[in-house]
């Protein structure tokens, strides 16, 4: 109940009814830019702050070994759950966008994690970067097998796989989360004290913002879900859940606090709705956007931010 009281989840909330009445409510696309910008400079400074806090314990590197486990093994779970259901080209995407991450989810699982005083590492916001782009990578790949496989000829510009790379690893919003880290892990705490009005102080304002805008959002795309089969809609609700349990029982076996247990939950249960469909857009010509895009902001997201994050955290708080 706590979760729904929270004002940036209320403010998702009054996204999502506005939208649904057609209200003329917009957040002018520059402006949301900048809010994604800022929150991801946010996010990555605190980690570095953490991080130059912590230092490169045991923890911090098992965590993100449980990351990168967790982003190859999501992706090739769900793509052999669906190829039998779906085009491979479809069950490729889908696989993809929910194989990588939610970079919204994981900052609201974050602000959650520090309303109810649970501790957890700043080293987690690299644990996100590194679980961005192993499943774009693989289902890249599984796209170009499928292709040879049914003797088909790729439209557009051939995307090899070293440009997927430099594309994921060079993307402006990844290249500035990593940045950010960097100097908040070089400025240490004098750099926290300096950007305290910035990174601190204004946080929890712009996230309640961005959640408006992705409320209004998540209710225009509803409409992409009509039509699509009760066994997908099942999925981007069931999906997440099972890949959220994967990660709590990578993180109990690991021996990961509470609040990294819950916040590698969140990554594994979150699905990607602006890195992936931006990239399979060309890479994956023959999916359907409408299928991956809708399933993961039209449900999955939704799901998530209400509902999941809590759940998450009181799982972890039980079993971790």
């Amino acid at each position: 109940m706590h979760n729904f009281l929270d004002p940036a989840i209320l403010f998702f909330v009054f996204g999502i009814i506005a939208g649904t009445l057609r209200s003329n409510l917009e957040i002018p696309a520059p402006i949301a830019r900048f809010l994604s910008l800022y929150l991801l400079m946010a996010l990555g400074l605190k980690g570095g702050f953490a991080l130059e806090k912590s230092g490169l314990t045991p923890e911090v590197a098992t965590s993100l070994g449980c990351g990168l486990v967790l982003a190859i093994v999501v992706p090739m779970i769900g793509y052999g759950l669906l190829t039998g259901r779906l085009s491979r080209f479809d069950a490729a995407a889908i696989a993809a966008t929910y194989g990588s991450v939610s970079a919204v989810t994981f900052i609201t699982a974050v602000q959650y994690l520090e309303s109810q005083g649970i501790d957890h590492g700043g080293h987690m916001a690299a644990a996100m970067a590194l679980m961005e782009s192993p499943a774009i990578v693989m289902a890249v790949v599984l796209a170009n097998m499928a292709r040879r496989r049914e003797e088909t000829v790729a439209t557009g510009a051939p995307h090899g796989i070293g440009k997927i790379l430099h594309e994921s690893f060079t993307d402006g919003t990844q290249l500035l989360l990593l940045g950010a880290m960097v100097i908040g892990l070089a400025t240490g705490e004098s750099g926290q004290q300096a950007m305290q009005p910035f990174s601190g102080d204004l946080f929890k304002g712009m996230l309640a913002f961005f959640l408006l805008d992705m409320g209004l959002l998540t209710a225009r795309n509803f409409g992409a879900l009509k039509g699509q089969s009760a066994w997908l809609l099942a999925y981007a609700i069931c999906g997440p859940l099972f890949h959220a349990a994967l990660a709590l029982g990578l993180g109990s076996i690991a021996g990961l606090s509470v609040g990294n247990t819950t916040l590698l939950m969140v990554l594994a249960a979150s699905a990607s709705y602006i890195a992936v469909p931006a990239v399979l857009r060309e890479a994956i010509p023959e999916a359907s956007p409408s299928v991956y895009f809708g399933m993961s902001l039209g449900l999955t997201f939704p799901f998530n931010i209400l509902v999941g994050i809590p759940l998450y955290a009181a799982a972890a708080q039980h079993l971790a």
